[in-house]
């Protein structure tokens, strides 16, 4: 007898333990799966927007590929004087005019080998406004980057897919990136090495 007690209250408990583990209330799940489903049925989207980052920065709308975001506008920022106006000839004859007249003195170009690179590389000889392709074809400032991109291709698909280059804002749309002359002078492209920032404003005596 007590046998069969003890089966009918494992049943009884079995069945109340089932029926209390299923609730089905406002906010109870069987699981973690349940749940989220739930709670993405009424799910359209997130309202983040990185707009506010880009604030008073001039940016135009380009489109790579796959890939359609904005990047800085240059070309305004080239404000103290627009180049043509002292190449008003092809660089060639400027060159032979006045030998001993050196212009853009100050640069020192550290790109690749002298062998390899100088100025009219990127340089239009004939239009200093625009750049040059290394197949002789114009490329305007603001796209300075489908000229890095000739040489640096692996650099240039990971900055399309947004793995390369800093962000104007963050990962929310619309999507903001530097160019490659916003972060690196394009005349001399690597970075110096330096000590990282230290943000310890706290300072400690050394040991005796």
């Amino acid at each position: 007898m007590n046998r069969y007690n003890n089966i009918h209250i494992l049943i009884y408990t079995f069945l109340t333990v089932i029926l209390f583990s299923c609730k089905h209330g406002e906010g109870e799940y069987h699981n973690i799966t349940d749940k989220i489903e739930a709670k993405s049925k009424n799910y359209h989207g997130t309202s983040i927007s990185s707009e506010q980052y880009l604030e008073g920065i001039k940016t135009i709308k380009i489109t790579e590929g796959e890939h359609t975001f904005l990047i800085p506008e240059r070309k305004s920022e080239i404000k103290s004087y627009a180049c043509t106006e002292c190449h008003t000839k092809p660089l060639e004859e400027l060159k032979s005019e006045n030998p001993s007249k050196k212009a853009h003195w100050d640069i020192k170009l550290a790109h690749a080998d002298l062998n390899t690179m100088n100025c009219i590389t990127c340089h239009n000889g004939n239009d200093m406004d625009n750049l040059t392709s290394l197949t002789g074809k114009d490329i305007d400032f603001n796209r300075s980057y489908t000229l890095c991109s000739q040489c640096h291709n692996k650099q240039f698909k990971d900055w399309k897919g947004g793995a390369h280059g800093k962000k104007l804002g963050g990962w929310a749309p619309p999507r903001a990136s530097m160019t490659c002359v916003n972060c690196h002078n394009p005349h001399k492209p690597g970075f110096e090495t330096r000590w990282p920032a230290g943000y310890n404003t706290q300072k400690v005596k050394e040991r005796e």
